[in-house]
């Protein structure tokens, strides 16, 4: 059977990434979507300041939101400065949201933020990932594995 081609995206500048969700879900598929900001949280963002890590992704009323993000408030801000934990809609196409939504009804799946970033055009995009929860024993075999090849390389290295 023929390996799927991995999903790269375009990332100039990684603003936020949520390194645990690797461990907490077992990836199956990613998803680019654009994010729906105010002036100020793009001003945030540019400046780096973001967290993702308490953050997931819901789909309400046919549309994708991104709930318990956290962009700080801009710090050259004014009156009209944003709210740091709103929910944030996700743009995404109507063939990807039906998948996603059928995904999260039916094989209860969770939608996981991996990275907020700015492509080459300077938009803000969010890496969207369907995962599946692992349980503590498969969150052990993960480790196991990862220190497996960790070594591996490392003996390989040594002798070659």
């Amino acid at each position: 059977m023929a390996r799927p081609k991995p999903v790269t995206f375009d990332k100039l500048k990684t603003v936020a990434e949520n390194r645990r969700a690797r461990f907490d879900y077992a990836i199956e598929d990613k998803f680019e979507a654009g994010l729906m900001l105010q002036g100020t949280e793009v001003k945030a963002l540019r400046a780096g300041e973001a967290t993702i890590s308490e953050s997931y992704a819901e789909v309400k009323d046919g549309q994708v939101w991104l709930i318990n993000a956290n962009i700080p408030e801009y710090s050259h801000g004014n009156r009209e400065n944003h709210e740091a934990k709103r929910p944030r809609k996700l743009l995404l196409n109507q063939r990807e949201i039906n998948k996603l939504m059928g995904a999260v009804e039916r094989k209860g799946m969770t939608l996981v933020p991996m990275s907020v970033y700015f492509n080459r055009t300077g938009r803000a995009k969010v890496e969207l990932a369907l995962g599946k929860g692992r349980k503590s024993q498969d969150k052990r075999e993960y480790i196991k594995d990862r220190d497996w090849k960790r070594d591996k390389a490392r003996l390989m290295r040594d002798k070659g």
